[in-house]
């Protein structure tokens, strides 16, 4: 299906094919207090198109960065395995972009300092560069060094002229965050030296598809990337893709090395190897895209049915976690309290507040175990090994986990 006349935000082009139609969803970050609770929610459409011109997967930008960003409910550094994956990167990236006393690096969307802390560590300077006034603030108690702002071309620049040129410049899981995507790039470019490197951490298109992850769809990812189109968004900017290394985090990503286009030279083998993998699974072309939506439905189907026969069942079914992407999944599959009583969080900022949309109640861990409940539907799969080795006392009475993606699985 086409939609006519919804331009597209990296090329311009207006023939834009639908990839997957959640239906309207309020934003996933939105949690509720209890007194928002009893009040309405606006909701928005949550429909990804493709690009029949450069096959870039987008959503329309129904809400603004600054909307959601402007006090954020996420905080990087509650995910131990996620601080330990910065700090390996943090590792690699030292010895690949040749970090020392006189280098300088760079974090877009730096969140609570989960990441440079690790820089900080090593007595090398650093800045993050976080929009979220809230989150911001944690990682300057960590003692780094933080501008609230989002990146621009404009923001560049002045990241530049007052410290200097980056050494090293780098952005996990915000590429897809921001709508205005050539300008972003154009950001990139102004604060990294000439020879310097960009490093982007993004979920793979390509995993998203394979494992049927459509929860990873909300209203804050504006874009769902290949490695051919990661390519042409960081080029518009002036920027060319020189290495790749897939990841295993959020499901399966992509860590996209860049350098100024003028200096880059030849791209290594791993990016030829993963651009044609992408192209063996159909996804350099606009047809390839087609049949995702009918995979989401066998998802929602399966876990509603589950869901009503354990209640039909007598069974109390909680949830674990509160992430986002836990939100996109409740929401459309209708999932209310009536289906899963409540889910917890470690997060004490969701702490007595509700889903949004779902409006379902969050509690702290221990609650769990009080309740001893006969399901746990884990919410944040993409850290199933971190949360089944939390979770396994869940079975000292006979509980299971219930995973719902990329198929149903109660272990």
């Amino acid at each position: 299906m086409l939609n006519p006349g919804v331009a597209c935000r990296l090329c311009g082009a207006t023939d834009l094919r639908s990839f997957c139609d959640l239906g309207a969803t309020p934003p996933c970050e939105l949690f509720l207090t209890a007194e928002t609770a009893e009040q309405p929610e606006t909701s928005y459409p949550l429909h990804v198109r493709v690009c029949n011109s450069c096959l870039l997967a987008q959503l329309p930008p129904e809400i603004s960065p600054e909307e959601t960003f402007a006090e954020y409910a996420y905080f990087s550094s509650f995910s131990s395995s996620w601080v330990e994956h910065a700090r390996r990167f943090v590792d690699s990236a030292a010895v690949r972009a040749g970090l020392g006393p006189d280098s300088f690096v760079v974090e877009v969307a730096s969140n609570d300092g989960y990441l440079l802390q690790h820089v900080v560590a090593r007595d090398v300077r650093c800045l993050g560069v976080e929009p979220s006034v809230n989150v911001g603030e944690a990682a300057r108690e960590k003692g780094v060094p933080t501008l609230t702002a989002f990146l621009t071309p404009e923001t560049g620049a002045a990241v530049r002229a007052e410290h200097g040129p980056a050494d090293l410049v780098c952005g996990n899981n915000v590429f897809a965050h921001i709508p205005d995507v050539v300008g972003f790039a154009r950001g990139l470019r102004a604060m990294v030296a000439d020879d310097g490197w960009v490093s982007i951490e993004v979920q793979h298109l390509l995993t998203l598809v394979e494992r049927r992850q459509f929860d990873t769809i909300y209203h804050e990812h504006f874009q769902y990337y290949t490695l051919l189109t990661g390519q042409r968004a960081l080029a518009a900017g002036g920027l060319t893709v020189v290495d790749v290394e897939p990841l295993d985090t959020h499901g399966g990503s992509i860590r996209m090395w860049a350098r100024p286009s003028e200096t880059a030279g030849e791209p290594s083998d791993a990016v030829r190897e993963v651009l044609a993998t992408e192209e063996a699974a159909g996804l350099h072309t606009p047809e390839g895209h087609d049949g995702f939506a009918e995979a989401v439905s066998t998802i929602r189907d399966d876990l509603v049915s589950f869901l009503i026969d354990a209640r039909r069942a007598g069974k109390l079914v909680v949830g674990y976690g509160a992430p986002g992407k836990g939100n996109t999944l409740l929401n459309h599959c209708g999932i209310r309290p009536d289906l899963l009583a409540y889910t917890v969080d470690r997060n004490p900022y969701k702490h007595g507040r509700f889903t949004p949309g779902a409006r379902i109640p969050i509690h702290t861990p221990d609650r769990i175990a009080q309740d001893r409940p006969d399901y746990v539907v884990v919410l944040p799969w993409n850290l199933r090994g971190e949360l089944t080795e939390q979770l396994s006392y869940v079975h000292g009475w006979g509980g299971r986990l219930v995973f719902p993606i990329p198929s149903l699985e109660v272990v």
